[in-house]
């Protein structure tokens, strides 16, 4: 019996010493903070700088594979001007290398800044970022999906999809937030909170 105890104790504190914590996001109220990434025009994007002009929109995005990103990301472009009318630029982050960002350009003709979060920084600061299981990253390499080549040294690591809206004092004043992938803000929720 103190064997079978024994065990059973070894295994839950197996279990818990490899189990992750999945991210939460940060919270309306919180502090944004600040980064500066390249765009796909090669050009240094901080948030900073951004935050002068007016309130960032900023969407946290899993890749250009992913059919709900580019549904989330061609909605926004096609409403850009709903959202420029309010005094906001849009910022999405991605932890895809550049070309497989300009795979998500061709395929949502976003003409705002997108930004590859190299070594997950940005994804991590936000408590966005997860590391994919290895039974579904190798799911994906069945539907030729390899995160390695799109992501490079950031590996199988995605983010929650996420939306925040930063304020110019550097706040931020709307977060949506849902670990279920399909599910995203709606671009009238988006604009009504600007």
């Amino acid at each position: 019996m103190k064997k079978l105890i024994f065990t059973i104790l070894i295994l839950i504190s197996f279990i818990l010493s490899n189990a992750q914590t999945k991210p939460a996001g940060l919270k309306v109220g919180d502090k944004a903070p600040e980064f500066t990434a390249k765009d796909q025009n090669d050009k240094v994007i901080s948030l900073k700088d951004a935050l002068k002009n007016g309130k960032v929109v900023l969407i946290f995005y899993r890749g250009q594979w992913c059919p709900y990103c580019n549904k989330q990301l061609k909605g926004i472009e096609d409403s850009l001007s709903l959202l420029t009318s309010k005094g906001a630029s849009v910022l999405a982050i991605t932890p895809e290398q550049p070309a497989s960002v300009g795979k998500t350009i061709e395929k949502t003709k976003a003409t705002y800044s997108i930004l590859t979060d190299d070594n997950l920084k940005i994804m991590k600061e936000y408590d966005v970022a997860y590391a994919v299981d290895p039974a579904t990253v190798e799911k994906y390499k069945s539907y030729g999906i390899d995160f390695s080549l799109a992501n490079g040294n950031n590996g199988a690591n995605l983010p929650v999809p996420a939306v925040y809206i930063i304020d110019t004092k550097g706040n931020i004043t709307y977060r949506y937030f849902d670990a279920d992938y399909t599910k995203r803000a709606s671009i009238q929720e988006i604009v009504d909170h600007l």
